[in-house]
């Protein structure tokens, strides 16, 4: 079984982007945007796919969920927006770890439009799966959150 998606968690740039996220957030009282949240998108996509057999490879899934919010550093640093950003820095990590010109565009599109309330396609299930991992309903910060979502549990 090839499994593409591995090679990003071990990339060196994905991981040293992941630090400068997590450095830059180590102070935030909301929600983070490290390693745990990447994978809990992943799986929660993941999960929808089986559940509503949805036709979508697994490295592609999780590929697009480990980097949706790879461009948060840039974000913080007034780069302009975290999706844009991603999209950029995810086509050379996607190169390195071996996905096809066909592949990356994709998943730069779903990354690209990961934040739209009514997007569609791999990019509205990035987006469903990044509201459904948050547990706004145990978080000590949800009453100053900026977030629309206040989920009530943890179904979908």
């Amino acid at each position: 079984m090839d499994e593409r998606y591995n090679r990003i968690v071990r990339n060196e740039e994905f991981n040293r982007l992941l630090d400068e996220i997590e450095a830059l957030e180590a102070d935030r009282i909301y929600c983070r945007h490290g390693l745990e949240h990447l994978l809990d998108v992943a799986r929660i996509s993941y999960i929808q796919v089986l559940e509503d057999g949805l036709d979508y490879d697994k490295n592609i899934l999780y590929a697009a969920a480990l980097l949706h919010d790879i461009g948060r550093a840039a974000e913080y640093r007034d780069a302009g927006s975290h999706d844009e950003a991603g999209a950029v820095i995810a086509e050379g990590i996607l190169r390195d770890c071996g996905y096809a010109e066909s592949e990356i565009q994709m998943i730069q599109e779903a990354i690209r439009g990961h934040g739209e309330e009514r997007g569609s396609g791999l990019a509205a299930l990035l987006h469903r799966s990044d509201k459904a991992s948050r547990m706004c309903f145990r978080c000590k910060a949800a009453d100053t959150c900026k977030w629309k979502v206040k989920n009530e549990g943890i179904e979908k």
